[in-house]
């Protein structure tokens, strides 16, 4: 007799807001393109570099993009100091006595002047597009192109950062209000308040006078400010899922106070902050860029994305340093508001709501 099929398993809710999330095509193709775009932005030194991959010399094979400094004389060139892989490929192609020089597929690097490059002399920076530079060079004669491809992993890693840290120090803050309750929520919601009314920008002006401004700087700095947003919405899900049977039964069997609210309360209370996620990615990317913009950021030569928008503003004739930086700016942000748009609406608990 042939047995009959067990019934499929019911789907958890996980699965099925995955599945839901799969079905809404914008966000869902939106979030491909951006995690392909990510990845790839991380092989950018073997693909968009002025550093060589791989040169052969008196017989030998060297890998100066895995090396910090080559010096040019150890390559057959005059001068000491770190080698021009483009002329020397130049070089070794006209001496054709068996070296050569193998470049990245866009052969220039993000923070490198062109100005003394052979191909750029008697040109003035910013210059427009051309068969070179795919989207020109900036007023210090860098390929713009170059830096949008860096400045994007800069800006992506720099919103992820900021939202995992905030996130994680507002959902230890909020779980604590909310579970205690009481005096510890009353006292601790006055202390959230007075930091928040500190300002922001003020404090961001005056740290970076006194220091030089970088990435893991920045993100601290933020961090230390965006937290409070977090906060409110987790103390929100605490007090209601703490007063469900689940967390009296925990309660009732000894269970102890941070098993319960972390691997109990917490997997139930996470919608907000998952839904909420994108969008303070794009806040994030967003005070990079303002900050860049302003001059209190990430310092020149730094790939900025916000340093590329001040400059078009103050060359504004110059097409190509507004169009490539704001368009870039643009397609990601909204990119990222596409699957934050698709998450929330995979987590609304309407859908997979059995009351009609």
């Amino acid at each position: 007799m042939k047995k009959s099929k067990s019934p499929d398993r019911p789907l958890s809710v996980m699965r099925r807001r995955w599945r839901k999330f799969r079905t809404m095509k914008r966000g869902w193709y939106s979030f491909i393109l951006l995690i392909v775009a990510y990845v790839l932005s991380f092989a950018s030194p073997l693909l968009i570099n002025n550093t060589a991959l791989i040169v052969k010399h008196d017989g030998e094979l060297r890998f100066p993009v895995f090396a910090n400094h080559i010096e040019a004389i150890d390559l057959g060139q005059r001068r000491i100091g770190e080698a021009n892989y483009r002329n020397l490929k130049v070089q070794y192609e006209e001496a054709n006595e068996g070296d050569w020089v193998l470049m990245p597929l866009y052969p220039y690097g993000p923070v490198e002047s062109l100005l003394s490059d052979d191909s750029f002399i008697g040109q003035r920076p910013p210059t427009a597009p051309d068969g070179l530079h795919w989207m020109g060079t900036d007023d210090r004669g860098r390929d713009v192109f170059a830096r949008l491809v860096y400045g994007f992993q800069i800006s992506i890693t720099f919103g992820l950062s900021l939202v995992l840290i905030s996130y994680l120090i507002g959902t230890i803050i909020g779980a604590t209000f909310g579970f205690f309750g009481g005096k510890v929520d009353m006292l601790g919601l006055r202390l959230v308040e007075i930091w928040a009314s500190m300002p922001f920008l003020y404090t961001v002006i005056i740290i970076s006078s006194i220091v030089v401004p970088k990435a893991p700087l920045l993100v601290a700095l933020l961090a230390a400010f965006s937290w409070v947003g977090i906060t409110f919405y987790v103390r929100g899900e605490f007090l209601r899922e703490k007063a469900k049977d689940y967390v009296a039964a925990a309660i009732a069997i000894g269970e102890p106070n941070h098993r319960i609210m972390f691997r109990h309360i917490l997997p139930n209370a996470l919608t907000p902050v998952i839904s909420f996620a994108p969008f303070a990615i794009v806040g994030g990317i967003s005070a990079l860029v303002s900050l860049d913009f302003l001059g209190f950021g990430l310092q020149p030569p730094a790939p900025s994305w916000g340093e590329l928008v001040s400059q078009g503003l103050g060359h504004i004739t110059d097409w190509h340093l507004i169009v490539f930086p704001l368009s870039a700016l643009f397609i990601t942000l909204l990119m990222i508001v596409f699957i934050g748009e698709a998450i929330r609406e995979a987590f609304d608990p309407k859908v997979f709501s059995r009351l009609r």
